[in-house]
């Protein structure tokens, strides 16, 4: 969710892989170090409204999030000794994500950070904190080996993982041709009439972008002699 993407929660756009390593407590409770490394993307060429299809931004960020996350299980369970072979869990963290947004301009793709295409007085900062939170479902296949779901949503501390915030700039204050030309795109798909006038509104003037990960991993427990009783 973000200021291409302002009313579709669930949109997928992009793909992610993962690995944690995680301690067991109990039967309930446990703590995951977690990194996983995912792609969002967006265009507005894609939009069913005419007003974003005309702005004409796009933008593709790679997502580095590494976070500490609590779960807590809602029914007892222990790989190969525990009675249940199946439980729904849900869990929440924090962390921090790294994220560099780009976009293709004349056949070429250019990191919009340093562009400061809104104006910015320096580039915003490329890492941020991430609060992950989420609900799962884990199945002992066999053994100690377990199937996991899971979706978890993140709300980063960031309203720049799309490279769009608030409002359009003032294209003589912009560094070079290449952050004016980014800046504002709708030229492109407008007989070549730029609609961004300074001050006006850009972005979608919420606060934050937010971004979410469903999962599908293989784990395997290493299970100590006290879990047995």
């Amino acid at each position: 969710m973000g200021d291409l993407n302002p009313n579709n929660p669930v949109k997928v756009s992009g793909g992610s892989i993962g690995a944690f390593v995680q301690r067991n407590f109990d039967g309930y409770l446990s703590a995951k170090l977690n990194y996983t490394f995912g792609q969002i993307s967006g265009a507005d060429s894609q939009s069913p409204n005419a007003q974003q299809r005309l702005r004409n931004l796009s933008f593709t960020t790679q997502l580095n999030e590494l976070s500490l996350i609590g779960e807590f299980n809602f029914m007892k369970y222990i790989p190969e000794v525990g009675q249940n072979r199946w439980t729904p869990f849900v869990f929440v963290g924090v962390g921090v994500v790294g994220y560099n947004p780009q976009a293709v301009y004349g056949g070429e793709k250019y990191d919009l950070r340093p562009l400061t295409t809104e104006g910015e007085s320096k580039p915003y900062k490329s890492i941020a904190p991430t609060f992950p939170y989420g609900v799962g479902f884990k199945y002992n296949i066999s053994g100690k080996l377990n199937l996991i779901f899971d979706v978890g949503y993140r709300n980063p501390s960031t309203d720049y993982l799309d490279d769009v915030s608030g409002n359009y700039a003032n294209p003589a204050k912009l560094p070079n041709n290449t952050s004016r030309a980014l800046a504002d795109r709708s030229g492109e798909v407008n007989g070549g009439v730029n609609i961004g006038e300074p001050g006006t509104q850009r972005g979608d003037l919420r606060p934050k972008d937010t971004y979410m990960f469903f999962g599908v991993g293989i784990s395997f427990t290493f299970i100590s002699s006290k879990c047995y009783y």
